[in-house]
């Protein structure tokens, strides 16, 4: 069941609120669902290959090779929002035509799920009262520029909540604990790390080898869970 509140940002009347452990949960059965039925168990890091597929599921199209430029230089992804079917998804050929590029190729399409999922019923509201039947309406799209794929302000809610959802799908908090339980646990550290210490540096390294994922995805999954922080004094992580 969707919470909802009012919307600050004007953009709509009320939007979906979802907690982070809520959105930890739904994402951990989302890609565990579909590997699990797949392969008969969710191993990770999911590959490339399996992510496109699971945007797939929750897309009417998607489009790895779209040219976004008439929606500003750095625009990265978009999903488009239709009445009576599912969203589309475009993400720009320059991630998808690079192989260097693939962690934020990656990163795009976990965050426009992300969008698809979470925020469908945002519009199905509000086609439901009749607006929104231009498709050249930007109102009718979730545009994601470079710097909101990852690091968006809580102020912007609805590429905050995506952003989330792509470090979620990606890095499974389950998952993504153990990890950090067996490099700290050993070493007698039961707090959150600091994010400066060398020991840190580890744990991103280890994340971005085990999930695929660039070193800013880890750090910024790693500072959400408060398994990393920049506080002095750090909360404590295994109970």
């Amino acid at each position: 069941m969707v919470a909802w509140v009012p919307d600050r940002s004007g953009r709509f009347g009320r939007r979906p609120h979802f907690g982070q452990e809520e959105l930890d949960r739904e994402c951990e059965a989302i890609v565990g669902t579909f590997l699990r039925g797949r392969y008969g168990e969710a191993r990770y890091p999911i590959s490339t290959d399996d992510l496109t597929v699971l945007v797939e599921r929750y897309t009417s199209s998607l489009d790895l090779y779209a040219d976004l430029s008439a929606h500003g230089g750095d625009v990265e992804g978009m999903t488009e929002f239709f009445p009576d079917e599912l969203p589309a998804v475009a993400v720009s050929e320059r991630l998808s035509s690079d192989p260097r590029r693939e962690n934020r190729l990656r990163t795009t399409l976990a965050h426009e799920l992300g969008h698809a999922q979470f925020h469908r019923a945002l519009w199905a509201e509000r086609f439901s009262r009749g607006g929104l039947f231009d498709r050249a309406d930007p109102e009718t799209k979730a545009i994601c520029k470079r710097d909101s794929i990852l690091g968006a302000r809580e102020v912007d809610w609805m590429e905050w909540q995506a952003g989330y959802v792509s470090g979620a799908i990606l890095m499974p908090r389950s998952v993504l604990g153990r990890l950090v339980a067996e490099l700290c646990v050993p070493r007698g550290i039961h707090a959150a790390v600091h994010a400066e210490s060398p020991l840190a540096a580890e744990m991103v390294g280890r994340v971005v080898e085990a999930f695929r994922v660039s070193p800013d995805a880890a750090r910024i999954r790693l500072l959400k869970l408060d398994f990393l922080t920049t506080e002095r004094r750090a909360p404590t992580l295994f109970g």
